[in-house]
């Protein structure tokens, strides 16, 4: 079986959580492991809504992230890989507070993968729950297109043997 290079791992994780968007939402990428990602965020205005609670938009990123990494260890070195679609279950509101973001890998083919993700307060309460469908797309959206578009630099092998 492959192993991931931890050293990879954490070159990845940078790179994701310097992204945009990430920044924009003040959500980090927290760990990757095959058929798993964790992700974080502490809940602040920006994440409400008019009405105070949490925008269904920051769930529906949420899962979306959490789903689309917990399959990017299972795939090839430098694979491309897109969004389909994403599903989400409002299930609790909030309004703050530290939310984990739990993504789990369902099935990871050649052309398509599966994944499911759910949000989860301090308080162990499920919040929202969602699956997402990725299809992998070679030489689109690649890790080394993003370190390019980033200016970061170059991460090391995923695998090791």
């Amino acid at each position: 079986m492959r192993r991931l290079n931890p050293e990879h791992i954490a070159g990845i994780i940078d790179l994701i959580n310097q992204g945009p968007y990430f920044r924009l939402l003040s959500m980090e990428v927290r760990e990757l492991a095959f058929g798993y990602c964790r992700v974080e965020v502490n809940l602040a205005e920006k994440h409400l809504n008019p009405f105070g609670g949490i925008h269904g938009g920051v769930y529906s990123s949420l899962i979306d992230t959490a789903a689309y990494w917990a399959v990017y260890c299972d795939l090839e070195e430098d694979t491309g890989l897109i969004s389909l679609d994403i599903k989400v279950d409002n299930l609790a509101p909030v309004k703050e507070g530290h939310l984990l973001v739990v993504g789990k890998r369902i099935k990871a083919g050649k052309s398509i993968c599966i994944a499911e993700a759910s949000i989860i307060d301090a308080n162990g309460r499920y919040l929202a729950h969602g699956t997402s469908k990725q299809m992998v797309v070679p030489g689109l959206q690649t890790i080394a297109q993003a370190v390019l578009a980033m200016g970061h630099t170059a991460l090391p092998p995923k695998y090791i043997a």
